[in-house]
């Protein structure tokens, strides 16, 4: 490949596309390219979710756009899917991979599923093809582990023969096809050649701004600073929380009121944080940060305690949400409790990180029966997902209900029900009080200020970790 790049060559006017990971953002990306005009390859290791889209249908029916998208590619003849990845690769111009990195119960890096689709990948890579990963990454993933894999495999080399860059997603559940249209696209190459190939390509598919990074490891970065960013600032808006229930303050009126102030932006506090992304991607920084030993380093500060302690602030907040429900209700040994909504969050079918287990933990600790509902899942779902449904006429055994995820569901809501409910913990602040309270329940928020008999919860960290303790105030 000559020093001085040919986009044209590298990116066709029509380009043939390797999707590679047909999940909630591969398929967006996928009805995102055909919309404009591109030939697309969906590969996936699900022979279902394959079948499916060669049939004109979408696995991912919950996200606005999905299912027209893909019939009308399916149609247009714009789209076809294989569990071949090698195949699919040969036969393109540009490969775009978003293919998970998630973490253990250790918390380490899970790089298992992306080598392998990496691995296929390189056997496939044919000149001048563009290689995009837009999974999110550790920092130097890119440019050190998946560099050296396709190169192995390919018996080709990243900027003679093939161009690499990192591009992060950055879309929301729910909404992914209008975040396509909406945020700037973060672009960084292994070389200029690779950035310019990777920007003039994303200039072809998308019609937002492209920010231009100096490297991989840049692009990389990019994204694990939004996401710690918000695990934090959550975080403090949970520390907001208890001390406003310690003092008797409304926590969401001190918010909103320092929120008037242009350079505030504090979240909203609640029972946990949960989803793919933000409960996951700050450990891709402290994993690192372990292999360091600072004692060499007498000059430099040990890095990332901010990170740390937030994780397990958020991750604390649903044994804090117990510890409210038995202010009011006293012991729950024996006691049924009903969580309403195991997804992550409000109206989205996933339940990765869901704050729902820890809350479901921290209520079996205590000797608990523990019920779930969430209108996305059937019961037969509930009960794969490890959750018990509330069996037809256990109403009346219900002495406790937690709100976890805001569905809009519960808006409607008949709580009238539960007889012998005695409160009600709306865990994302999106129920009103005035439908709970006139049918003999109490109800109560995190950081509401509302804790009775003067007594309050202090944070103590022995080890680095948020412990929660009762403490008198009198």
């Amino acid at each position: 490949m000559p020093d001085t790049v040919d986009i044209r060559r590298a990116i066709p006017s029509s380009p043939t596309i390797a999707v590679v990971g047909l999940g909630k953002i591969g398929l967006p990306l996928v009805v995102q390219f055909t919309q404009h005009g591109c030939s697309v390859i969906g590969c996936d290791i699900n022979p279902h979710v394959v079948e499916m889209i060669n049939t004109g249908q979408s696995p991912l029916q919950e996200e606005p756009g999905i299912a027209t998208g893909i019939a009308e590619a399916a149609v247009n003849g714009l789209l076809s899917a294989t569990v071949d990845t090698t195949d699919a690769v040969q036969r393109a111009n540009v490969v775009v991979v978003i293919v998970p990195v998630l973490i253990d119960a250790a918390h380490k890096v899970d790089f298992g599923a992306i080598d392998a689709a990496t691995i296929a990948i390189g056997a496939g890579l044919q000149p001048n093809t563009l290689v995009i990963y837009e999974t999110t990454l550790p920092v130097g993933t890119t440019s050190q582990r998946l560099r050296d894999l396709l190169e192995r495999v390919s018996n080709l080399k990243v900027g003679y023969d093939f161009y690499l860059a990192h591009s992060p997603e950055r879309v929301f559940s729910g909404r992914i096809l209008r975040d396509l249209c909406t945020y700037p696209k973060i672009v960084g190459g292994i070389d200029e050649g690779s950035t310019a190939a990777a920007v003039a390509f994303y200039q072809s598919v998308l019609d937002v701004p492209i920010i231009t990074m100096s490297s991989t490891e840049e692009a990389e970065f990019v994204k694990i600073i939004e996401n710690v960013y918000r695990d934090v600032n959550i975080a403090l808006a949970n520390e907001f929380a208890c001390y406003a229930d310690e003092h008797g303050l409304d926590v969401a009126k001190a918010i909103a009121a320092a929120n008037s102030q242009p350079t505030s932006h504090i979240h909203r506090p609640g029972i946990g944080v949960g989803g793919h992304c933000i409960p996951v991607y700050p450990y891709f920084l402290l994993k690192e940060r372990e292999d360091i030993d600072y004692r060499d380093h007498y000059s430099v500060p040990q890095m990332l305690p901010l990170t740390r302690y937030a994780r397990r602030i958020n991750d604390a907040m649903a044994e804090y949400a117990v510890y409210r429900l038995e202010q009011v209700a006293g012991s729950l040994a024996q006691q049924a409790v009903l969580i309403l909504g195991v997804t992550y969050r409000g109206e989205v079918r996933e339940t990765a990180f869901t704050s729902a287990k820890l809350l479901q933990d921290a209520l079996l600790r205590r000797a608990a029966i523990v019920y779930a509902n969430d209108p996305m899942f059937s019961e037969c779902e509930l009960c794969e997902l490890g959750y018990t449904p509330l069996p037809p006429g256990f109403e009346g055994a219900i002495r406790a209900i937690i709100l976890q995820a805001d569905h809009q569901a519960y808006q409607k809501f008949d709580f009238s029900r539960f007889a012998h409910c005695q409160v009600v913990l709306d865990g994302r602040n999106a129920l009103s009080h005035e439908a709970i309270e006139p049918l003999g329940m109490r109800y109560i928020t995190i950081g509401d200020g509302k804790i009775p008999h003067k007594t309050f919860v202090k944070a103590s960290r022995g080890e680095g970790y948020l412990s929660l303790s009762k403490a008198s105030n009198e």
